[in-house]
C-alpha cells in the first residue's frame, strides 16, 4: 500500500485530529514521539502541521491581539499571490498531516480560500482547518468551504455577552458572530462530519461569564470548545496577562464548562489546573513538525519556494540527521511565554 493511502487510512481510522492530540498527551516520553517523526520522515509519510496565513491583516482590533498595536499593523502587510498556491502545495502538501488556514491573521480577507481548500484536498491532506473571527464570511462562502472539503472551522470568541464580546473584539459585531454560528448550524445538517469549533480566550475579566457559555450558545451546533488562557503574543491594548485569577477560580468555572460540554455532547479542550503552574513543551517536536507560511515568510529563511520542495530542502540540509539527533536531545521543560501549555481533551 502506498504511503499516502496508509496515512489517509490511519487518519480516518483515528476519526479526527483530536484523537491524535489525546495520543500526544498520553505518550509522555518525548523520545518516542521524536522517533515516530523520524520514521515517518524516512518513509515519506505525513507529519507536518502547516500553519498558513494567506493574508497579513485583520478586520478587527481585538484588545488581546497584536493587531490592536498600530506599530504591528504597519509591519503586518501582504497577501499571498494565488499563482504561488500550486508551488506551495507542491512543496509541502504531500508531507502535510494538517493544514491550518488562518493562525495569526484573518483569512476572511483572502478571496481565494475555496481554491486553497480544493488544492489541499487534491493533495489528500487528511485534515484542513480554518480559524476566523466569523464576522465577514457570507452564507455562500461557508457553504463553499464545506463543499470543497474543509474539515473544521474555528470561531474566535473573547466574550459570552454582547457587551464583553464587542469590548474585547474591537470592531466586531456580536450579531454577525451569532449569524455565522446559525449558518454553520444549518451547514452541519448537510455535512454532518464538518466540525464547528469555538476558541474562547479567557482572561481575568471575561472568565466568570464563561460559565454562561451554553446558556447563550447552546442552541448552535458546536463540536469543540477550547478554553485558551490569555498569552502575551506581542504588544496589545490589553495588559492583564496573569493566570492567577484563573487558577483561583479554576474549579468553579472550568469544571462547570466541562460538565455542561458533556451534557451538550461537545468536546472540551482545556488545560488541567496543575498545567497552569507547570508549563512545558516538546520544543524539538514542534521544530520538526511546525511549518509556518505567510506572504512575508515561507518556513525557513533559506528556503526558496521557486526552486525547492520540502523533500529537496531536507536532503540539502541533511534534515534526517537532525531529526535523528533530536531523539536524544533533552528539551527545556520550562518555557517563559506559556505558548507550550498542555491541554486535556474531554
Amino acid at each position: 500500500m502506498a504511503i499516502d493511502n496508509w496515512d489517509f487510512y490511519y487518519f480516518c481510522k483515528m476519526n479526527t485530529v483530536y484523537h491524535l492530540l489525546r495520543l500526544n498527551r498520553f505518550i509522555r516520553n518525548r523520545s518516542v514521539k521524536k522517533f515516530g517523526i523520524f520514521v515517518l520522515h524516512l518513509l515519506g509519510g505525513r507529519y507536518l502541521a502547516v500553519f498558513l496565513d494567506p493574508v497579513l491583516a485583520c478586520n478587527l482590533r481585538c484588545k488581546m491581539c497584536y493587531f490592536s498595536d498600530p506599530e504591528y499593523r504597519k509591519r503586518a502587510k501582504g497577501m499571498l499571490n494565488p499563482d504561488d498556491l500550486p508551488k506551495m502545495a507542491h512543496a509541502f502538501f504531500r508531507r502535510t498531516l494538517k493544514l491550518q488556514i488562518g493562525c495569526g491573521a484573518e483569512p476572511s480577507l483572502f478571496p481565494h480560500n475555496t481554491a486553497l481548500i480544493r488544492l489541499a484536498k487534491q493533495y489528500k491532506i487528511p485534515y484542513i482547518a480554518m480559524t476566523t473571527n466569523g464576522n465577514l464570511f457570507t452564507d455562500r462562502d461557508l457553504h463553499d468551504f464545506a463543499e470543497a472539503g474543509l474539515n473544521e472551522i474555528t470561531l474566535s470568541l473573547h466574550g459570552v455577552t454582547r457587551e464583553s464580546y464587542e469590548y474585547f473584539m474591537t470592531g466586531g459585531s456580536f450579531d454577525a458572530f451569532c449569524k455565522t454560528m446559525a449558518i454553520l448550524t444549518e451547514i452541519k445538517k448537510a455535512y454532518p462530519h464538518f466540525k464547528v469549533r469555538v476558541n474562547y480566550t479567557v482572561n481575568q475579566d471575561n472568565m466568570k461569564e464563561l460559565s454562561l457559555f451554553f446558556d447563550v450558545f447552546g442552541n448552535y451546533a458546536i463540536d469543540i470548545l477550547q478554553i485558551r488562557p490569555i498569552q502575551k503574543i506581542g504588544a496589545s491594548e490589553y495588559h492583564s496577562f496573569s493566570w492567577d485569577e484563573l487558577y483561583r477560580s479554576y474549579d468553579e468555572v472550568i469544571k462547570k464548562v466541562r460538565d455542561d460540554s458533556r451534557r451538550y455532547g461537545v468536546v472540551c479542550i482545556a488545560p488541567e489546573k496543575e498545567d497552569l503552574q507547570n508549563v512545558g513543551g516538546d520544543e524539538s517536536v514542534v521544530e520538526a513538525t511546525y511549518c509556518y507560511i505567510s506572504p512575508q515568510y515561507v518556513w525557513r529563511e533559506d528556503f526558496d519556494l521557486d526552486k525547492e520542495t520540502y523533500q529537496s530542502y531536507s536532503k540539502r540540509t541533511k534534515r534526517s540527521k537532525m531529526l535523528f539527533n533530536n531523539i536524544f536531545k533533552k528539551d527545556t521543560s520550562a518555557i517563559d511565554n506559556h505558548k507550550r501549555l498542555n491541554y486535556s481533551i474531554q
